[in-house]
């Protein structure tokens, strides 16, 4: 599972920074090239000739030192990792991290970083459970880290509580769980749509809504991240694509449903995240409508209904649809799922705190035909895409075998 995968240990300055040894000579057993990054604290705890031994690899300790690979090695080792773990991530590093602080090579690494991440935590239990730290930690996981919790037991300060870093082979088979996901979508096509539609007016004025398109565009990571082809059809948003999507620019509701349809028979899975405007003016003037004095009168009609369309025709395909709702989420939520006939349903309410438009962290409930509802908790998006993604894959393979 892990031959032939790039990873990345950060180990940072704490008397767990010895159990990073073993966690280094596990995962070259296991077959994957690991780099380690080490902090110059970490270096009064542990040798860099230790972790080079076991790693076969030179160790990066300086930021200004000399390549080592032949690049920058900051963003080298940010963009070429399949994971990055830092075990021990001490109460210091997870500061740094939530604050974007860049100011030694590991949090230079981390603030590169566009991939998974794995944070182990150790410390005093004083400085875990101190509420600065959990709120550091909150942050992070709400950005798309992924935390292993510390264990509970006696330090070496003599404290006992919470704050052991999580013994190596916890750690490993973390890192197993998280790279055995990557991949699970290699050889499927999936089509996203995000961000809102905009229904002119004239040339000047439309009608749109709030979305940012940040939630599409998460889901469109995690998929390639799975090993998807990604074609993401994507309304006007002010955000960087994932790289490796085949981005399909699109005004419009109708031209949205011209792109999804012309795109869907070679798709596998299709998650419809974009919000799209249900109503377009019946008439859009050639030219900027001047004021007359009088109230502007608009004539609305409807316009094409995507996803009740796909479900007429999806065939064995995957439908994934989102609900944003304002009251009744699940009773809402429920309706669309089945007079849509779709496979899976992302329902938000947008009133509430962390979850509304333009929000970096979501708040969602995933329903499924046979009536069953997961309820997650206030999440980064990015996350929360991973989260998606992963049942997506469940229910790809439930398909296969039935």
């Amino acid at each position: 599972m892990l031959r032939g995968k790039i990873i990345v240990v950060g180990v940072t300055g704490g008397i767990a920074a010895y159990k990073s040894a073993e966690l280094v000579s596990r995962l070259r057993k296991a077959g994957a090239e690991v780099h380690v990054i080490m902090t110059p604290n970490a270096c009064n705890f542990v040798g860099p000739l230790t972790m080079q031994s076991l790693s076969a690899h030179p160790v990066h300790v300086e930021m200004f030192g000399e390549s080592k690979l032949g690049g920058i090695d900051h963003i080298e080792l940010a963009q070429r990792a399949h994971l990055l773990v830092m075990a021990p991530a001490s109460a210091n590093m997870i500061a740094k991290a939530a604050c974007g602080l860049a100011d030694n090579l590991l949090a230079t690494v981390l603030l590169a970083r566009k991939g998974p991440v794995l944070l182990a935590p150790a410390m005093n239990t004083a400085m875990y459970l101190n509420p600065l730290t959990q709120a550091n930690l909150a942050k992070l996981k709400q950005l798309g880290y992924q935390v292993l919790e510390p264990g509970v037991g006696f330090q070496a300060c003599g404290d006992q509580g919470p704050g052991r870093m999580a013994e190596p082979p916890e750690i490993f088979a973390a890192c197993e769980r998280i790279l055995s996901g990557m991949r699970r979508l290699e050889g499927k096509t999936v089509l996203v749509t995000a961000g809102g539609t905009r229904e002119p007016i004239d040339p000047v004025r439309y009608i749109g809504n709030h979305s940012s398109g940040k939630m599409g565009y998460a889901v469109a990571g995690a998929a390639i991240e799975a090993g998807a082809r990604v074609i993401l059809v994507s309304g006007p948003v002010s955000l960087e694509p994932p790289p490796g999507a085949e981005v399909v620019p699109v005004g419009s509701a109708s031209e949205m449903y011209q792109a999804v349809m012309e795109h869907f028979p070679a798709c596998d899975v299709v998650i419809k995240a974009a919000a799209v405007a249900d109503y377009r003016p019946e008439q859009s003037s050639e030219h900027k409508i001047k004021k007359s004095g009088g109230d502007l009168v608009l004539k609305l009609v409807q316009n094409p209904d995507i996803l009740k369309e796909l479900g007429k025709i999806k065939g064995d395909k995957l439908l994934v649809g989102f609900a944003a709702e304002t009251r009744d989420l699940l009773d809402n939520a429920a309706e669309k799922l089945q007079r849509k006939n779709l496979d899976m349903l992302i329902a938000n309410d947008v009133t509430k705190p962390g979850a509304g438009f333009g929000s970096d962290t979501n708040l969602v409930a995933i329903l499924y035909p046979d009536g069953g509802k997961e309820i997650l908790p206030l999440l980064g998006k990015s996350e929360v895409a991973r989260e998606i993604i992963s049942r997506i894959v469940a229910l790809l393979d439930k398909k296969t075998k039935e």
